[in-house]
């Protein structure tokens, strides 16, 4: 399913975020950038060693935060390590906003046009998968808008951001969430 937003396609795909060929895909991390299981294990296992070994130099970065690094051997040429909050911590959604947000900024300033973001949280952080698609989807639709105005033109240079979703149950979630906006979209 895809929209145009902005100068941008917003698309949403039930797939393998480790097989995207979007300049950067968004691994799903933990503070201390320390790639272990789920989105993150996968990311690591496929994109080599060099990926935790970038993380491991920059060592962490807050909750809500976002750093880069190389993809390795992925099919993108970035990791975008977004870290999402842990459900039950406090202030989780404006920390997954940020996250959001900030993985979002990043990709503008390394100039990528393409990105991929899994559901940030909605695995074993436990934030509920409905949550994170609003909250995921509304920030990307107002960054996609030119909300944030720090950009150099008011607007993003982002051409695609894709949400992969991992199942048909998160996909429809995501789905019921974009079709709620309003937005003219396509099933190509």
């Amino acid at each position: 399913m895809k929209a145009d937003i902005g100068n941008s396609v917003l698309e949403l795909i039930d797939g393998d975020i480790t097989k995207m060929d979007t300049d950067a895909i968004v691994n799903a991390a933990n503070s201390m950038l320390i790639m272990g299981g789920g989105v993150a294990g996968a990311i690591r296992q496929k994109g080599g060693p060099t990926i935790q070994e970038e993380c491991s130099k920059i060592g962490g970065t807050f909750v809500g935060g976002a750093v880069i690094t190389t993809g390795g051997k992925l099919k993108a040429k970035y990791v975008i390590h977004a870290v999402g909050p842990r459900m039950g911590e406090g202030n989780e959604d404006e920390k997954l906003k940020n996250a959001t947000l900030n993985s979002l900024k990043l990709a503008d300033k390394h100039k990528l046009k393409s990105i991929s973001f899994p559901a940030i949280s909605a695995g074993i952080f436990g934030f509920p998968i409905e949550r994170c698609a609003q909250i995921m989807l509304g920030t990307t639709i107002e960054y996609l808008n030119g909300f944030d105005k720090l950009t150099t033109k008011g607007q993003t240079g982002l051409d695609r951001v894709v949400f992969c979703l991992f199942g048909r149950e998160s996909y429809a979630v995501f789905e019921k969430q974009l079709l709620n906006t309003g937005f003219p979209l396509s099933r190509e």
